[in-house]
């Protein structure tokens, strides 16, 4: 297992006021280990971590803000995204129209509907800038990416990838592959469990999984199923503290007998 210099090792955490952010946020936390948030609201994210954490104002779209958030940490944990289907989250940056709407319903993935928000801006090219932006002796880049980005034909990833969140994930996961960087990519399963948006660190740190399932981690994007964001966010942070889940891509989903404790050492060994 690998020792964090609690001095020196700073967690950059993006997404950290999303679903299973906050949950990451929590875990290094417990852990003891010093975190510094990318987000773009300061506020939200003082009152959500009770002022227990850096805070880096910035946003992965905007390429020259990232430099300053980055400056000095030593591992970073993605876990950005925005919804698979158009929604208020994308961000229009007009209030789609008949004729936009159809472009949408006839060709889901053209590029003449303009958000600011879409996979593409943050899955695909947001994660790109982050990646340009990290510090070249980074321990590691985790990011939380999905099941089925090798299945995006199949159903019902088809279904998921109508418009195109599998295909900006995708890239997202060969920009941090073809880096060069030591990385853990964990493609989840249809999350389950909160998200927890009470902004109270308390509850956070309480949150318990509400299944009774184990955890079961694969490769060559074969599982399917429901993903808890505790375990996913467990993942996340476990996986920095053990050197065998580097340079590995794996799914993670709920099935089988939970035991009473989750051995992330001997799943990570597992993995090929």
């Amino acid at each position: 297992m690998t020792s964090f210099n609690s001095v020196e090792d700073l967690v950059l955490v993006a997404g950290a006021t999303g679903g299973v952010g906050q949950m990451v946020v929590g875990k290094l936390l417990e852990k003891g280990l010093k975190v510094r948030v990318l987000t773009r609201n300061a506020a939200k994210a003082a009152e959500m971590f009770n002022q227990r954490v850096e805070i880096a104002v910035g946003d992965i779209r905007q390429p020259a803000t990232l430099p300053a958030a980055t400056q000095n940490v030593t591992h970073i944990i993605s876990c950005t995204g925005t919804t698979a289907f158009p929604s208020a989250r994308w961000e229009f940056e007009q209030s789609p129209n008949l004729i936009e709407w159809g472009i949408i319903y006839l060709n889901p993935k053209s590029s003449e509907v303009k958000a600011k928000n879409s996979p593409a801006k943050v899955d695909a090219q947001g994660v790109s800038n982050l990646v340009a932006a990290v510090p070249r002796n980074l321990k590691r880049f985790v990011f939380v990416s999905s099941c089925g980005i090798l299945r995006k034909n199949q159903f019902p990833f088809s279904i998921l990838n109508a418009f195109g969140v599998l295909d900006a994930k995708q890239k997202g996961e060969e920009s941090i592959i073809n880096s060069g960087l030591p990385y853990t990519i964990i493609r989840a399963g249809r999350l389950i469990d909160g998200p927890y948006t009470s902004y109270d660190l308390n509850t956070l740190l309480k949150a318990k999984t509400g299944g009774k399932y184990g955890v079961v981690l694969g490769t060559g994007d074969t599982l399917s199923g429901d993903a808890s964001r505790i375990d996913v966010a467990n993942a996340c942070v476990e996986s920095l503290l053990h050197p065998n889940s580097s340079r590995k891509i794996f799914e993670i989903v709920n099935q089988g007998q939970r035991p009473p404790v989750i051995n992330w050492e001997t799943l990570f060994s597992e993995l090929e």
